[in-house]
């Protein structure tokens, strides 16, 4: 058994371990209020210009025209696909990097070709440091890039989004995806790999940050198909676009900024993710820490109550050898 000092130090250890994981969680809650309140200003307008394309794009389909742009067009082999990983920047977040890790695996491994000898190249793009550890597994890295804690602007993403659209344009890359984590609540957060290139009318894809009903942001899954089936599918209402001055120009206007937009938001959620993460990690260290504590008080006293009664037992035979 641990002496009584050596209980007494490592209480003290720990209770600083606990003072920094409570210090800690308190940072992380006052960013994942600032992360989530990002969230939802943007999420409406990400998935809504989202639909809006994909509207355009069936239109220009139905009227019987050929694909008006490269974005829209799907390669008819696949040999190479390009994913933008978005991790953190920092550990001491729980599973949160590991989870999308995991994810981006089991993607790869569900668009290789199999019975073939041709296997479908894949590389990455990082957004976050932590991202680096797929080179581990065999997987190349052609480009990282910073991350900020807290995203404010669409350009900080804009790098990526242009080199992912110059890759796509030039045909190194059959297909872009993005690899991020999506944004439930402060408890769950769901990883998560979306195709972003080319961008498909017919794709049965979540919305970004729409995996579930949410009613804080009024818009979940259930809402945006009650609306299309109301508007869109139901013959009551009949949309005729008219594209100024030409729909190529439109849609060479308008793709890459979809683009932007799906990243940025692919970028908040990670964010809003990864401080939601990290507080409930940094909340379990620092009820660990306590429950610790406890446990070592109850050790130290006992160690102190036996350190008393040996004191007292050996005062007790020194007085009895002394009456003898």
């Amino acid at each position: 058994m641990a002496s009584a000092r050596d209980i007494k130090s490592r209480i003290k250890s720990i209770s600083n371990t606990k003072k920094i994981t409570k210090a800690m969680k308190m940072v992380a809650a006052s960013k994942m209020r600032k992360a989530v309140e990002a969230v939802l200003k943007t999420r409406t307008y990400a998935n809504l210009s989202w639909q809006t394309v994909l509207n355009l794009s069936k239109t220009i389909k139905n009227n019987g025209q050929e694909s008006l742009h490269q974005l829209l067009t799907p390669r008819k082999e696949i040999k190479k696909v390009g994913i933008v990983l978005i991790t953190s920047n920092r550990g001491l977040c729980g599973g949160f990097n590991m989870a999308i890790i995991n994810k981006v695996n089991e993607s790869i491994k569900k668009y290789q070709k199999t019975g073939e000898q041709t296997k479908i190249e894949t590389e990455f793009i990082l957004v976050g440091k932590k991202g680096a550890v797929i080179y581990h597994y065999g997987h190349e890295i052609v480009a990282d890039f910073p991350k900020l804690d807290l995203s404010s602007e669409v350009n900080e993403i804009v790098p990526v989004a242009n080199l992912i659209i110059d890759k796509y344009l030039s045909g190194k890359y059959d297909k872009v995806m993005v690899a991020y984590t999506d944004f439930v609540n402060a408890g769950k957060q769901i990883a998560r790999v979306k195709q972003i290139l080319p961008i498909e009318i017919e794709q049965v894809d979540e919305y970004l940050g729409i995996v579930g009903e949410d009613t804080r942001i009024g818009l979940d899954k259930k809402f945006i198909e009650e609306k299309e089936e109301k508007y869109l599918h139901s013959g009551k209402f009949k949309f005729e676009y008219i594209f100024e001055p030409s729909p190529e120009e439109v849609l060479n206007e308008m793709l890459p900024r979809l683009i932007e937009i799906q990243l940025f938001q692919a970028l908040l959620e990670s964010n809003a993710s990864e401080h939601s993460a990290r507080m409930s990690a940094m909340h379990k260290a620092t009820e660990a820490a306590g429950d610790m504590v406890n446990e070592l008080t109850l050790s130290y006293n006992k160690a102190r109550q036996a350190d008393i009664t040996a004191e007292i037992a050996e005062i007790s035979a020194g007085a009895n050898a002394l009456n003898v």
